[in-house]
């Protein structure tokens, strides 16, 4: 497949290794008939090793057979993190070095997830595009603010701390996009 084909969360093989891409980075020059680059923020599986790719839009990489599998989280344990499949209920246990920064989002009965599976063997997550976060400490909001919402910091129920809108409070949930960690509004 073509380096512009490749998205967040595929799986693809570089040097006889098998990664997850889990960014996408396009950068098109400014001058006439400059090329078009991707640059790819690669995880292995397994391992994790980071591995940073740069390429032309129309390079190959290989897709590596993925399976991704509906899941709800459940828990965590000494092991990792376990979610539940939503069909059959089989368990994957997923380590916190292969959830990575993604632990941040997620929350008890979380779902519309995905586990990513390689010959059956869970290497990897996919998170939902947005998920509902609760606000446990923020300034108050401001009296006789302007129309214009300036943002000021929040720290959300799973410890992460984000930028909203001066006119959140302590309490609310709110909606986070995991890919970005921004706030996408009120839940």
């Amino acid at each position: 497949m073509k380096a512009y084909d490749v998205k967040r969360g595929y799986a693809v093989e570089h040097n006889n290794q098998t990664y997850v891409v889990r960014s996408v980075e396009k950068s098109a020059p400014t001058a006439r008939g400059g090329n078009t680059t991707y640059r790819f923020m690669l995880y292995a599986v397994p391992g994790g090793q980071k591995l940073d790719l740069s390429l032309r839009a129309d390079d190959d990489l290989r897709e590596v057979d993925l399976t991704r599998r509906p899941a709800t989280y459940s828990y965590r344990d000494a092991d990792g993190f376990v979610f539940m499949d939503v069909e059959d209920y089989t368990p994957y246990t997923l380590g916190a070095d292969v959830v990575g920064d993604q632990a941040a989002y997620i929350t008890d009965g979380l779902e519309g997830c995905y586990i990513q599976l390689i010959d059956d063997a869970p290497i990897g997550l996919q998170l939902p595009q947005s998920v509902v976060l609760e606000v446990v400490d923020t300034a108050p909001e401001l009296k006789g603010a302007t129309a214009t919402k300036r943002p000021k910091p929040a720290k959300l129920a799973t410890g992460i701390e984000i930028q909203v809108p001066e006119y959140i409070r302590i309490g609310e949930k709110v909606w986070v996009n995991t890919e970005t960690g921004e706030f996408a509004g009120r839940a």
